[in-house]
């Protein structure tokens, strides 16, 4: 026993104070209950304590690492972490195998438990609630070369040229500012959009807007777009967190009908969800919302037809019933039709639905969608604990990892109020300091 007291004597020489009590309050605020420490078997030995496991893959997004083999090194370097984790450092530590094997194989439900229950206790502490909510989705590139910009293969973003590498990754594609494998539309209909596309999978995250904290996650493929998948993501989230009369904050990629008569109705809430136009061309209006034709003329209202969710207002020439072949401005073709009513016709629509019931010019709609940004704030800090590339090749321990990032940040705020730095919640590294 005095052996082992001068041994920890002696590896504490070698990690500092603050990460040592860092990594103490980290797993003194996680319960890892819902993960079967041991899993019976009647062959072999008796293995690794999975408890222990779990801890390492929380060092490994605390220390943002994006490699098992740089986990592996900074616990034989700082063996009394290995020690906090769990594992017996008078014996040799996991090999690259088993963490590998651990990652792949453990059940990613196990994982969302834990995240469950994180997010409970910080409802308790009174950092999280539902009443504004932010859902968003970021893309995590698949381990490919695919994926590589210096990669000049012409059809490496084929569908039929999948990578060899991660068969699980699929196809996908996201709007890009900055990016070196990007294309432009110049269609003259369209505004030029700036896009990449990329092979891997998306993590969908739905966000407290106001801590900038998560509420849940789950990890899809790179094909499956948000949009049909909003109703899904709310109604499982709703299920263990009451999410009713919550102020639902999304980007254009969810703006749909369903997705707002969803939001409406099932979760008697409201939707700040930016008004995605799918080429809907904008006509020149008067003040009084009539159209201005190419003669520079305002037309006139000439009737409604009624639809069971929108209204189709027809306008028409001013001058459809002159006998005046001088009146056009333009001498459009229309205007020398030769018929009773000469001229243009144009229409507008109108729905009557909820989606389009809303302002979004208002002050109101523009105050509530502006704490949007607090998404791509967390995503922003989620995507430093290297998750914005996988390093792994398959799905599994894709979603593991990512569900593992958010648990830690999760943690990390609990930790911070608990130790009075709760200016820290948000700041994994100032609270490294800090501790």
């Amino acid at each position: 026993m005095y052996q082992r007291q001068e041994i920890f004597n002696i590896i504490e020489l070698f990690t500092s104070k603050n990460t040592i009590n860092f990594y103490t309050n980290i797993f003194e605020n996680l319960d890892i209950s819902p993960i079967p420490d041991r899993v019976p078997s009647k062959y072999g030995p008796i293995g690794f304590s999975r408890h222990a496991l779990f801890r390492a893959f929380i060092v490994m997004k605390c220390e943002k690492f994006a490699q098992i083999t740089d986990l592996k090194d900074f616990l034989e370097n700082n063996l009394i972490i290995a020690h906090l984790c769990g594992f017996n450092i008078l014996k040799p530590l996991p090999s690259y195998r088993t963490f590998q094997r651990f990652i792949k194989n453990i059940q990613n439900s196990c994982l969302k438990e834990i995240m469950k229950h994180q997010v409970n206790t910080l409802k308790k502490l009174g950092f999280i609630d539902s009443n504004f909510i932010s859902v968003d989705a970021t893309p995590v590139k698949a381990n490919t070369k695919l994926n590589n910009p210096k990669c000049f293969a012409s059809n490496k973003f084929s569908k039929k040229n999948p990578p060899k590498s991660d068969k699980d990754c699929k196809l996908g594609v996201h709007t890009a500012n900055n990016s070196k494998n990007i294309k432009i539309n110049n269609n003259s209909n369209k505004s030029s959009e700036k896009y990449e596309f990329y092979w891997g999978y998306k993590n969908h995250i739905i966000c407290d807007a106001v801590s900038g904290l998560p509420i849940d996650e789950y990890t899809s493929t790179a094909d499956i777009n948000e949009i049909s998948t909003l109703t899904k993501f709310l109604s499982s989230t709703n299920n263990w967190f009451s999410l009713n009369r919550s102020y639902v904050i999304a980007d254009k990629g969810y703006d749909s009908k369903l997705n707002h008569d969803f939001i409406k109705n099932n979760l008697k809430g409201l939707a700040f969800i930016a008004m995605n136009k799918r080429g809907k061309k904008n006509p020149k209006l008067t003040s009084t919302g009539n159209i201005i034709c190419q003669g520079g003329l305002a037309m006139h209202k000439d009737g409604r037809q009624y639809f069971d969710s929108y209204i189709k207002q027809k306008f028409c020439c001013p001058f459809k019933k002159s006998k005046d072949d001088s009146l056009c401005p333009c001498k459009h073709e229309k205007y020398f039709n030769g018929r009773k009513n000469r001229g243009c016709v144009r229409y507008i629509n109108k729905g009557t639905d909820y989606r389009a019931s809303i302002n979004h010019e208002s002050k109101f709609f523009k105050a509530i969608y502006s704490l949007r940004t607090e998404s791509e704030r967390y995503n922003s800090r989620w995507k430093k604990l290297n998750n914005e590339r996988a390093y792994v090749r398959n799905i599994n321990s894709v979603s593991n990892l990512n569900t593992i990032g958010h648990i830690c940040l999760l943690t990390t705020a609990i930790a911070a109020i608990k130790s009075n730095n709760s200016d820290k919640t948000r700041s994994l590294s100032g609270l490294k300091r800090a501790i």
